[in-house]
């Protein structure tokens, strides 16, 4: 675990587009991993930061704001409200949250294109902009649908590819038509502003290069989006809903939410500061550790727009960590608000505890760009096994037979034996074994070691029968009680609810949270300790509650899975870069689609060799629901024609890995 001397430490969170309900796909990639690592720093005692806020600004949001009778201010109001609600059911409490739309934002959003306009980084050019004659009004970002010009997914916005994840250059859609009302857009003149994104191209690229504490995975593809070159980026929008562009002569026209929202980290983290009473914000600012939590889908905004913007400025730092995600899937598709398919974080908590939730998305969500599918069934069987079985389950025997035995208790110990001794090193020895996956945010980790740690425990009660009164008896109820205190600190970031009942059984003063992580290194319950009478802190979950939840979906899952055109949309060109055998018939491939990479296991290893198949094209079934065979994570599938031996299906010409096939 990190001894360092006290470090000053800024957690943001990605902005929730102020639209509709949170869901829980979000919680999984970055709203639950930055809450969890800024308990943890809070426990470790740095000196840390956690902020948020809500992105207000943009044409959903006009649209919705319409379509229910509110003026845009009211409407992004609401979400922010309805937002806080839910993240505090959840656990999550930030230092600060706040919205793009607040006057401090604006502010510094203007003062961000001030400064860049006046170093001339910033220039006028004029664009054709999509017109909508029926519905009098310019169609920017999602006010206008189409095609997408890099993987050729319809139904897309304009500015961005929810299929392939690329951000669409203005007038590059095809197809395209009014998101209102379906009509063909005219194109009309417009004056716009566009930041020289291509101008930072090298200072990117050293950063990117320089900077270890990024995920390489990430790093590797956006440093190839920079060798293919940068476009000039259109900070411009012809709304009435946004930052207003501060020049007379740009009157009604504002700033893109993708200018103004990343700085709105900088904005809430100073509010955060200046609420605490730091003198200097921005010093403390740019001489902290800066964590910027993200999910995979917009790696683009974050590392080279955000970057390349406080480049420009010059006041602020540039993040030290970006922590990136990958998606949580339902039903082996993206979850998203905008278009109807998630599990909202609200309906979710109707149902199951907080605690729930937050243990089993920490459980699957590795530290990775990998996507996880959302499985009900598994859900029921991570909180039943293991954090009702196992964790539960020892603390509530522990406490029960020092209540039972000895009235409440804790029993000292008396010539501890090796097995003993060898509890005790394990119980000390875990806060920094999780302590040190926790710091470089392999939370999944960290939780197993926990789980790992509560297994051993379970076999050292079993082992030494503390129900047979004697002095083993007293040594591991007294070691046990230790361990359950260390268990409730370890715990505390991941399930903060149920901690703190622990801490409540344990009769120790004040929060949980409160209590310092290094104050593991020695057992502190000491023998003579009263503790409190044993409660339940876990149910199991009844099977058919689960039953429930799924039919909810089934009736929609039915229809996506039956769909030709949704089994079509799952299908694409694939470049096998990679291939390991795994048994003499079943072979591990690695599969390269557009920018993102796949895992299928195939039982094809009797009939090609690795050297058959490596740099082969091939069509593949990718986003499928993560299974794992053999051993192996497999999330796609390639097509072959039902032959003996197998006739793998292969395009007749060279074709771009992310084709889709039609």
């Amino acid at each position: 675990m990190d001894r360092r001397k006290k470090r000053k430490i800024v957690v943001t969170a990605a902005l929730p587009y102020a639209n509709g309900y949170l869901h829980i796909g979000g919680v999984a990639s970055t709203y639950l991993p930055s809450d969890i690592f800024a308990r943890y720093c809070r426990m470790r005692g740095y000196d840390v930061v956690f902020t948020c806020a809500t992105d207000d600004f943009g044409t959903p949001i006009l649209i919705n704001a319409e379509s229910e009778g509110l003026s845009p201010e009211e409407y992004v109001r609401k979400w922010f409200i309805e937002d806080q609600k839910d993240f505090e059911k959840l656990g999550i409490f930030f230092d600060f949250f706040g919205q793009t739309s607040s006057k401090e934002n604006i502010k510094m959003a203007q003062s961000f294109f001030t400064s860049l306009y006046k170093k001339g980084f910033i220039y006028v050019r004029e664009v054709i902009q999509p017109y909508c004659e029926k519905c009098k009004r310019f169609l920017p970002d999602r006010y206008l649908k189409g095609t997408c010009p890099y993987c050729g997914a319809k139904d897309q916005y304009s500015d961005y590819c929810e299929v392939c994840g690329r951000v669409i250059p203005a007038g590059k859609l095809k197809n395209p038509h009014c998101a209102i009302c379906g009509s063909k857009p005219i194109y009309k003149k417009s004056k716009h502003y566009f930041f020289k994104l291509s101008a930072f191209a090298e200072k990117l690229m050293k950063w990117l290069t320089a900077n270890e504490k990024l995920q390489k995975e990430v790093k590797n593809y956006v440093i190839q989006w920079i060798k293919e070159g940068l476009k000039d980026w259109d900070i411009t929008r012809d709304i009435p809903w946004g930052v207003p562009i501060p020049l007379k002569e740009a009157e009604g026209k504002v700033l893109y939410g993708w200018f103004d929202n990343h700085l709105c980290y900088i904005t809430v983290t100073l509010l955060a500061l200046e609420r605490r009473g730091i003198a200097t914000p921005e010093k403390f600012w740019n001489e902290a550790e800066i964590y910027h939590f993200i999910g995979k889908d917009i790696v683009y905004h974050h590392y080279l727009y955000m970057p390349a913007i406080r480049l420009a400025d010059g006041r602020f730092k540039l993040p030290d960590y970006i922590p990136t995600r990958g998606y949580l899937t339902l039903y082996g598709k993206g979850m998203s608000k905008s278009r109807g398919w998630f599990i909202s974080l609200r309906d979710f908590l109707s149902s199951f505890p907080a605690d729930y939730l937050r243990f089993y998305l920490s459980r699957i969500t590795p530290y990775s760009q990998t996507d996880i599918d959302f499985d009900w069934d598994d859900f029921l069987a991570k909180i039943n096994n293991e954090l009702v079985a196992s964790i539960g389950n020892y603390i509530h025997r522990v406490i029960t037979l020092i209540n039972r035995f000895h009235d409440g208790i804790v029993p000292s110990p008396s010539n501890p034996d090796r097995l003993d001794e060898n509890f005790k090193d394990l119980t000390l020895q875990l806060p920094y074994i999780v302590g040190d996956f926790i710091e470089k945010n392999q939370l999944d980790l960290a939780l197993q070691k926990i789980l790992e740690f509560s297994k051993k425990c379970n076999q050292y009660f079993q082992t030494k029968k503390p129900w047979i009164r004697n002095d083993a008896s007293r040594n591991c109820l007294y070691f046990s009680i230790n361990a359950v205190r260390t268990l409730a600190i370890v715990l505390a970031p991941f399930i903060p609810f149920s901690s703190q009942k622990i801490w409540h059984l344990l009769n120790l003063p004040g929060r949980v949270h409160d209590a310092n992580w290094d104050s593991t290194a020695e057992l502190k319950i000491a023998p003579g300790h009263k503790i409190g009478e044993p409660q339940v802190l876990f149910k199991k979950i009844d099977p058919k509650k689960i039953e429930e939840e799924k039919s909810k979906l089934k009736s929609s899952s039915s229809k996506e899975q039956s769909s030709p055109l949704k089994l079509l949309k799952t299908l694409r060109i694939g470049r096998i870069t990679n291939v390991r055998k795994i048994d003499p018939k079943y072979l591990h491939l690695e599969i390269t689609v557009g920018n993102k990479k796949y895992s299928s296991v195939a039982g094809l290893g009797v009939y090609y060799s690795a050297e058959d198949l490596k740099n082969k094209l091939v069509v593949v079934m990718i986003d499928l629901p993560p299974k794992r065979i053999h051993g192996v994570e497999s999330n796609s599938m390639i097509l072959a024609a039902d032959t003996s031996p197998p006739t793998l299906i292969i395009p007749e010409k060279k074709v771009a890995p992310g084709t889709k096939i039609r």
